[in-house]
């Protein structure tokens, strides 16, 4: 080739790759752009690419890829900033709330992209409606413990079932309205309260005395509260009951189940009870149409329920009593010394009752002299001095029989005595 040619090459080969050059700076202007914007809004790193260099094809590809991933990262966040805004809209509204400060305030506002998703913004919106759940949770706790307390008001001062009703009805209420509704509720008893200090203090020891018998706590135990037995009602006293009310309360609540087992077997007991002196009644077998062995199946049903209760009631006693480090008493008494003391004191009523029986037949039986018969021909008599003998023996008979009575009735005395 001649040079002309070798030029006239050269220059077409130069003005190829200055174009090259400047689409390739174009399109990497274009791309620094986006990336820088994205860059901003996610607070990361741009891609580096040297200033005043011409990027190759494998830089280009990799901005194009790096822009990719922010713009699904950007993307990722926007998707989760909305279900996390719409959640946090909700919850405030449930609660009555306005927002507060300016995270709130970006939390709930329109414009997406008005807020930054840099990391520190973003981790805060992210963990925020935990925080408010939460709150909406101590909102919810207080606004239950409000309401028990005006329901348990309403039982003590016997409100009506039309001023309740009035209070229930709620519709549309946020949970703020809703628990400063029950708040005014709660003051307005408080004052119908302590306006009625005696019946109310009257009232509360029949709850007390409810849970005294639910709690099976024996008369000594009972004392143990003195102001129960106070008569001078006054707001230190309103309060005390009060207090051993939540205090029994809490206590019944704690052992609800062990409790409830042992209303069983008191009331297992009891039936027992009443068999078991039916069994040893001697009229017993005048029944008829086997009302005999009906009773007899049902006691041995309820002493082998019984017994089972008894070593249920023992494990779960024996756990409760290493968890707390002290007796679980029962009308002042262990369990099983408990138990034990009625199934004594069962023995002692059955052998009382048969030494009584037994002693009511002997006092009931009249005492018979044997009458030794002469020997030889009996004499004749006739019927005047017949009928006089016979009066004579039944008169002395009647005497003897006064005298045994008399007797016996003393050496009973004596005995109980």
């Amino acid at each position: 080739m001649t040079i002309l040619q070798i030029e006239r090459d050269l220059r077409v080969r130069l003005e190829l790759l200055a174009k090259q050059k400047n689409e390739r700076l174009e399109e990497l202007k274009i791309l620094q752009q986006k990336d820088q914007e994205l860059c901003s809004d996610l607070c990361v790193t741009p891609y580096y690419i040297p200033s005043g260099s011409i990027p190759s094809l494998v830089q280009l590809e990799e901005l194009k890829e790096h822009i990719k991933v922010q713009t699904e990262e950007k993307r990722k966040r926007l998707q989760v900033f909305s279900t996390l805004r719409a959640e946090i809209r909700q919850c405030l509204n449930e609660m009555g709330r306005q927002p507060e400060n300016s995270l709130e305030q970006d939390a709930i506002c329109e414009d997406e992209e008005a807020f930054f998703l840099t990391p520190e913004p973003y981790q805060a919106i992210t963990a925020y409606p935990k925080s408010l759940e939460l709150k909406k949770e101590a909102l919810l706790s207080t606004l239950k413990t409000v309401s028990e307390k005006v329901q348990s008001l309403w039982e003590l001062l016997q409100v009506t079932q039309e001023e309740r009703e009035a209070c229930q009805k709620i519709s549309g209420m946020s949970i703020f309205e809703e628990l400063r509704m029950w708040e005014s509720e709660l003051a307005r008893l408080d004052e119908l309260k302590m306006a009625n200090l005696k019946q109310v203090i009257l009232k509360i020891r029949e709850e007390l005395k409810d849970y005294w018998d639910k709690c099976f706590y024996s008369p000594e135990q009972r004392k143990e509260f003195g102001p129960y037995y106070c008569d001078e009602f006054t707001e230190d006293l309103l309060s005390q009951h009060d207090e051993e009310v939540v205090k029994m309360k809490l206590l019944y609540e704690k052992c609800k189940l062990i409790l409830d087992a042992v209303a069983k077997w008191e009331s297992s007991w009891t039936q027992f009870v009443v068999l078991e002196k039916k069994a040893c009644d001697p009229n017993r077998f005048s029944n008829r149409g086997g009302t005999l062995l009906k009773e007899e199946k049902e006691r041995a049903k309820l002493q082998k329920l019984l017994s089972k209760l008894e070593e249920e009631l023992k494990s779960r006693i024996d756990t409760w009593e290493a968890e707390q480090g002290r007796p679980f008493l029962i009308k002042g008494s262990k369990f099983m010394d408990y138990v034990a003391t009625q199934w004594e004191l069962l023995k002692h009523q059955k052998e009382r009752e048969k030494q009584d029986r037994a002693q009511k037949k002997e006092e009931t039986t009249p005492f018979k002299t044997p009458v030794k018969r002469p020997g030889g021909p009996c004499p004749q008599v006739t019927p005047s001095s017949k009928s006089r003998k016979l009066n004579g023996t039944t008169n002395s008979t009647m005497s003897r029989t006064n005298v045994t009575h008399s007797s016996a009735s003393l050496t009973t005395q004596l005995l109980s005595l």
